[in-house]
């Protein structure tokens, strides 16, 4: 298979260019970094690239959480314009398959259940609420304590940040294209994904590439909130595998089908810096017990359809990855 790998010169997408190739199939490498650089708002270069190609692995988008509403645009324009001229082409062009880079941030908040009124939903949390250090979210119907679970496929969705809004509308474009083409579209809702290769010291990287970089100047991770927030860390080149299997899927059957991406194990923050930090060999984190808003407090994957479907599962455990990823090189910033 012939795959249009857009931001295959990136974090995630060099890791899937890799997994296609061991896989048999043919990456093509379509990125800003390339040479020449190629953008997806582009419809021309878009129109060539997309000569002879059997899918498109969509990598490409501007992420992270951002620094503040200034850059929705950039965001939207990246992201959602972006994906609608590929889908655009990939139409003219006839090409019927795609993987979307998802992200689990269109859930919001991830899933908590009260002993008195099962699951609910609670709203963003409060400013004098995070102020005065008071991280967990409440019930919403009675303010009693809330217990954290997985979020699955069905969980509403509730993007809190640009980002997210960006990603939940990249999933209704590529619905709606799916539905006029008769194409297959497979969004993969990445959890915390880390490894080889993340961009450092950027504030569009994720929590595990902070820490990281702040090792390698000789730093302590500094640790937001009291640490104790859930992620699902998931290693990118578990991720690239995903991806491959999306692409090896059934027939195209007009529909696009969401997939969380995760290791199934869920870890506080604080926990990915005290393993990161001792396999780098210290300094130890600090909890700062400062916040960022827009920050959801526990978001953790049932990554049970992923696995089900497409026979995929994680390979490599969080403490492998961890002792792995201390060492491993990282990449300037983007």
């Amino acid at each position: 298979m012939r795959v249009l790998v857009t931001g295959g010169a990136g974090f995630i997408g060099s890791h899937v260019v890799t997994a296609l190739e061991a896989h048999g199939h043919e990456p093509v490498v379509y990125d800003t970094r390339a040479e020449p650089p190629c953008d997806v708002r582009d419809p021309y270069a878009l129109s060539r690239a997309l000569a002879g190609v059997d899918a498109v692995c969509h990598q490409a988008a501007m992420v992270g959480l951002g620094t503040g509403f200034s850059d929705a645009a950039e965001y939207v324009s990246r992201n959602d314009l972006g994906t609608a001229v590929l889908l655009t082409a990939m139409a003219e062009a006839g090409v019927r398959r795609l993987v979307l880079a998802g992200s689990m941030v269109v859930y919001g908040e991830g899933r908590y259940e009260c002993a008195r009124h099962g699951v609910v939903r609670p709203g963003p949390r409060a400013v004098a609420d995070l102020d005065a250090g008071r991280f967990e979210p409440p019930c919403p119907v009675c303010g009693a304590e809330l217990v954290p679970g997985l979020v699955g496929e069905d969980a509403p969705v509730d993007p809190r940040n640009v980002y997210a809004t960006t990603k939940l509308a990249q999933e209704h474009l590529a619905a709606a294209w799916a539905r006029a083409t008769g194409g297959t579209a497979v969004a993969l809702r990445y959890h915390n994904v880390y490894g080889p290769g993340m961009p450092r010291d950027t504030p569009y990287a994720g929590v595990a590439s902070f820490f990281r970089s702040a090792l390698a100047r000789g730093e302590a991770p500094t640790v937001y909130e009291d640490g104790r927030q859930r992620r699902d860390f998931v290693h990118v080149r578990d991720v690239a595998e995903a991806n491959v299997a999306a692409l090896e899927a059934g027939p195209a059957d007009g529909t696009l089908t969401a997939y969380n991406t995760g290791s199934g194990e869920p870890h506080t923050v604080g926990e990915m810096a005290r393993a990161l930090a001792s396999a780098y060999g210290g300094p130890d984190p600090v909890v700062t017990g400062e916040y960022r808003l827009g920050d959801v407090r526990h978001i953790t994957a049932d990554s049970a359809r992923l696995r089900t479907d497409l026979s995929w599962k994680p390979q490599i455990s969080f403490t492998e990855g961890m002792r792995e990823f201390a060492r491993a090189g990282m990449r300037g910033a983007p």
